[in-house]
C-alpha cells in the first residue's frame, strides 16, 4: 500500500525571510517596540545566502500595505494586538504592537450613488487602480461630498522628509474650508486591486501635516476601491498612538439615469 504523500511546506520567500531574521535578532519577549535599520538587511541577505531586493524598501513597503508578516511574527503579538513597522527616522524603522492595522471597508453599509462626472478620455487611459481611484475622486469631488467641505487638490503624490519619520509619500493632498470659514489639510491615501491601508500610513501622514501646516485641522482620508466598481471613503484619526475610524461611506459612480426616485427619497431621510 503507497505511503500517503507529505505535503510539502512552501519555504518562505526572500522578503520573509529577512524581515523574519530581523525581528528575530531584536525581540525579547514583552516588548512592544523596538528599532532596526534598513542597513542590516544586507548582513543579512548575506547570511542567509539570498540575493538582496534592488530596492530594499520594498520589503518595508510589502509588509506595511501588501501583505501579511509571517508567521512566526504575527503569533509573538498578544490577542487583539497587532506588530505595524513604522519609520524612525532616515533608514530607520520601528517594529511596534498596536491594537489596529488593516483598514478594510464594511459589508453592511448602505451604498451611496453619485453622478459619474469623470471625463471619459480619462477612465479610458488612467494608468493603474491606484491613479483610476485619484482621478475618479477628484472629477467627482468626493472628498467635498465625503467631508462636507469645499476643497482642492493641492499636490499629487507629495514627498517629503518629516522629522523622526523619514521619507514618506503622500498619494494626494487636499486643502479646504468649511461655511464657517475654518481651514483643512486632507491627506488621501488611495488604495486598488490587493493593497490594504496601513494605519503607519495616517500615522506618518498626520505627522507630516503637523510640521507642515501647522495652522491647518488635518481630517486623513483613505479611498479604496471595492466590488462593483464602488469606492469606499474613510475618515480617519490617531488616537492615543492608535488610528480610529471617524467616518466610513460607501459611493458607486452612475450614470444620473441610473439614481431613481426612491434612491433619492432614502437619502432625503438621512441627517
Amino acid at each position: 500500500m503507497p505511503k500517503p504523500a507529505i505535503p510539502k511546506v512552501k519555504p518562505p520567500n526572500r522578503y520573509q525571510a529577512i524581515i523574519s531574521r530581523v525581528f528575530k535578532q531584536h525581540f525579547k519577549k514583552g516588548e512592544s517596540a523596538f528599532d532596526f535599520t534598513r542597513e542590516e538587511f544586507v548582513a543579512i541577505a548575506k547570511a542567509l545566502k539570498i540575493e538582496l531586493p534592488k530596492n530594499v524598501g520594498d520589503v518595508i513597503y510589502s509588509f506595511r500595505y501588501r501583505n501579511e508578516l509571517p508567521e512566526n511574527i504575527r503569533t509573538t503579538a498578544a490577542a487583539g494586538r497587532e506588530w505595524i513597522i513604522e519609520g524612525a527616522g532616515r533608514a530607520r524603522y520601528r517594529f511596534k504592537l498596536v491594537t489596529l492595522n488593516r483598514i478594510v471597508p464594511r459589508d453592511e453599509l448602505i451604498t451611496i450613488k453619485v453622478p459619474d462626472a469623470t471625463p471619459e478620455i480619462i477612465t479610458a487611459y488612467a494608468l493603474g487602480d491606484e491613479q483610476a481611484l485619484l482621478a475618479k475622486v477628484r472629477y467627482n469631488r468626493l472628498i467635498d461630498v465625503f467631508l462636507g467641505i469645499s476643497a482642492s487638490s493641492l499636490q499629487n503624490h507629495l514627498r517629503t522628509t518629516v522629522k523622526a519619520v523619514g521619507q514618506i509619500e503622500i498619494d494626494e493632498i487636499y486643502v479646504g474650508i468649511d461655511r464657517h470659514g475654518r481651514q483643512f489639510v486632507v491627506p488621501v491615501q488611495a488604495k486598488g486591486g490587493s493593497d490594504k491601508h496601513g494605519v503607519v500610513q495616517t500615522q506618518q501622514d498626520v505627522a507630516c501635516c503637523a510640521e507642515k501646516f501647522p495652522g491647518l485641522i488635518c481630517r486623513p482620508v483613505s479611498a479604496q476601491f471595492m466590488a462593483d466598481n464602488r469606492i469606499a471613503m474613510f475618515e480617519l484619526a490617531v488616537v492615543d498612538g492608535d488610528v480610529k475610524v471617524v467616518d466610513e461611506k460607501h459611493y458607486q459612480l452612475v450614470a444620473a439615469s441610473a439614481i431613481s426616485i426612491d434612491d433619492l427619497q432614502q437619502y432625503s431621510s438621512r441627517t
